[in-house]
């Protein structure tokens, strides 16, 4: 056998077979790096807050699947879930005893809700909401804000956050001018801007659809009433209110965004710790609304993977230790651990840069200012710390998402050590960039 028969691909390699066989060599956008200057990372293996590449180099894991990861990667509840379940089948077509039990895990969370629909995606669980939206109020408008992201479904797509920041205009070639013409975009906690909507064109409003925590555009907290105004003003006019927590859903709280902000959307959008790592999404809701989908009403949705019994099993584990108050108190922990190691090590960075803790979400601002609460806040001297801190942290082995606008997720595998590795790394990285003069503000 000759020598080059028994050697392995390297990694770039890897790269450049995946960019001859995938547009742009990545199933999503975000995963190419080329929002950060990097060539991509491939993964190997994961396992709790660590993940591997192809080469063996272990990393401090802080995408965890863009927040899909309650207990980490490969928690070995969602595995044995996986192993139990995979074996009997892994797809039926037809309703499972695990689709059922998992809608009924759901509904004990959010007591609000009488009636779940599972589909594969948050892009379809949001997709479905506002298609039963317009169903149910007889009216084409949606409104919704400047740096909230809710998948990529055509009429979300009108300056969107996440990874449409890369095209220009923060939109997509191929939304046709008809379904923007249906869609409102207002700036995020501007309820000034929103009364303006529903005085002018309530009529026509068929939802107000908002993130519970806007997560897709950096970590943009905002006021505690925002959500509150939102409600109000979606009864003033009769059009639905749709929160979308399919990043906050499980994990801000047991209830999500609902129960953190004591308010009761209309419909709401499930995914990520939903399904543990499995693909999934989720529209739930009060049966008066829900019931209008079909086969009981005139909305139609359909999905030959929708309630698929691997990813229902892998589910029913990761919902159960979001609700387990052991587990939540865990999670917790290791966040408040995370957010004071990093405090110091940011206090003594050679620019700024700040550590916002939103519950398990966590965002390194590298802003002079206040935190942002609108991506317009979001400069080109913040793009630029971001750029080179990340390719820094990596080359110390911590791995945040490769854009400064995707936020970090905590898990109940990010413990203490893993807080302190952090920090040590992140010291390195940022003495790595104290010579930088181009980090440093104006003036």
């Amino acid at each position: 056998m000759s020598p080059s028969s028994t050697t392995q691909p390297t990694t770039q390699q890897w790269i450049e077979r995946a960019r001859r066989a995938l547009p742009g060599g990545v199933s999503s956008p975000v995963r190419s790096f080329r929002s950060v200057g990097e060539e991509p990372l491939l993964a190997a293996k994961a396992r709790g807050a660590h993940l591997f590449d192809l080469e063996g180099r272990r990393y401090v894991d802080y995408v965890q699947s863009f927040g899909a990861l309650f207990g980490g990667h490969a928690d070995p509840r969602i595995v044995e879930a996986i192993q139990d379940a995979a074996p009997l089948g892994t797809s039926f077509g037809l309703t499972s005893r695990g689709e059922i039990e998992l809608a009924e895990a759901v509904l004990s969370a959010l007591p609000w809700c009488e009636r779940v629909r599972f589909v594969s995606s948050g892009t379809e669980a949001v997709m479905t909401a506002i298609r039963l939206a317009r169903g149910i109020t007889g009216r084409a408008l949606v409104l919704r804000f400047d740096g909230c992201y809710h998948g990529h479904s055509d009429s979300m797509l009108v300056k969107a956050g996440s990874g449409a920041h890369a095209i220009a205009g923060a939109s997509s070639a191929g939304v046709p001018d008809s379904l923007v013409a249906d869609t409102v975009i207002a700036p995020l906690g501007d309820v000034e801007a929103v009364e303006q909507v529903v005085k002018t064109r309530g009529r026509e409003l068929a939802a107000i659809l908002v993130e519970g925590v806007p997560a897709n555009s950096g970590l943009l907290v905002q006021d505690e009433g925002f959500v509150t105004a939102l409600r109000e003003l979606a009864s003033r006019c009769g059009a639905l209110l749709v929160l979308d927590e399919v990043i906050t859903g499980f994990r801000v709280a047991p209830g999500g965004a609902s129960e953190r902000f004591d308010v009761t959307p209309d419909v709401v959008t499930l995914g990520k710790i939903l399904g543990g790592g499995m693909p999934i999404g989720a529209v739930a809701g009060p049966a008066r609304f829900l019931d209008r989908l079909a086969p009981l009403g005139p909305v139609y949705q359909a999905g030959t993977l929708s309630g698929n019994p691997v990813a229902m099993a892998a589910g029913l584990a990761s919902v159960g230790m979001a609700l387990d108050p052991i587990e939540r108190a865990r999670l917790d922990a290791n966040a408040h651990g995370l957010e004071a190691a990093l405090a110091p090590v940011c206090a003594r960075a050679p620019f700024s840069l700040k550590p916002l803790f939103f519950g398990s979400l966590f965002w390194l601002w590298p802003g002079d200012g206040a935190p942002p609460r609108r991506p317009d806040s979001i400069g080109a001297i913040e793009k630029l710390r971001f750029q080179r801190l990340h390719a820094r942290l990596r080359a110390h082995r911590v791995l945040l998402a490769p854009s400064l606008y995707e936020v970090g997720f905590v898990s109940t595998a990010h413990d203490a050590a893993v807080a302190a590795e952090t920090a040590t790394a992140l010291q390195g990285a940022l003495d790595d960039l104290a010579a930088d003069e181009s980090l440093r503000a104006a003036g």
